[in-house]
């Protein structure tokens, strides 16, 4: 079963002073991109019908119409509604960097994150899974972030029916959002490897 190992963390993943701004940027740029954006309405040229004046233009006392597609009809197409777009932002990788040791960094502070040497499962079992978070002393109530390397299979397995509060990561895409909204953050001894090896990356020892 996992052993807490708990090592002295990298000072520059997990020690800098959080920048709250960038954080906020870096996750809202995150959320954005998830947006589908594939929303849609018709104008007054998609929607169908109106191919001729609804009644002639003078004599019968009322307003001058030139077709029952325009927008103040009822089933008329839609003026300057929603259209299909990306909310994609651009956001610099020294950013995305600092933002993700920034939330790190916040976490290690409050003394939520974890490192054990290897969850040692012999085979997928989801009670093993939950086993091993009661013996490093992972309340029920905490909503957890393991992080995994995507060699882990049975660690994967065993994890993923674990419920709603248990969220699953590679170590190559754990990102700033993940980080947040978990309680507490949990590496394997080789995932914090990977992690301090991408580290060498931009940004590397920067709080700006």
């Amino acid at each position: 079963m996992a052993n807490v190992v708990n090592p002295d963390l990298p000072e520059a993943i997990f020690g800098i002073q959080p920048n709250v701004p960038v954080m906020h940027q870096v996750v809202t740029a995150q959320l954005a991109a998830a947006r589908a954006g594939t929303h849609a309405t018709k104008n007054r040229s998609e929607v169908s019908g109106g191919g001729s004046k609804p009644w002639r233009q003078k004599g019968t006392g009322r307003a001058r119409q030139g077709s029952s597609r325009a927008p103040h009809w009822r089933g008329g197409g839609v003026a300057h509604g929603p259209q299909p777009r990306s909310y994609r932002q651009r956001t610099p990788k020294k950013m995305v960097w600092l933002a993700l040791r920034s939330a790190l960094s916040d976490r290690a502070a409050d003394g939520m994150v974890t490192v054990i040497d290897d969850w040692g499962f012999a085979a997928p079992k989801t009670k093993d899974a939950i086993a091993a978070l009661q013996g490093i002393g992972v309340a029920d109530n905490e909503r957890v972030l393991v992080v995994l390397g995507r060699d882990d299979e049975v660690a994967w397995k065993s994890f993923r029916n674990v419920g709603e509060r248990v969220g699953l990561v590679s170590v190559e895409e754990l990102n700033t959002y993940d980080v947040l909204v978990a309680d507490r953050v949990i590496f394997t001894s080789a995932t914090l490897g990977s992690l301090s090896a991408r580290g060498g990356g931009p940004g590397e020892g920067g709080t700006a």
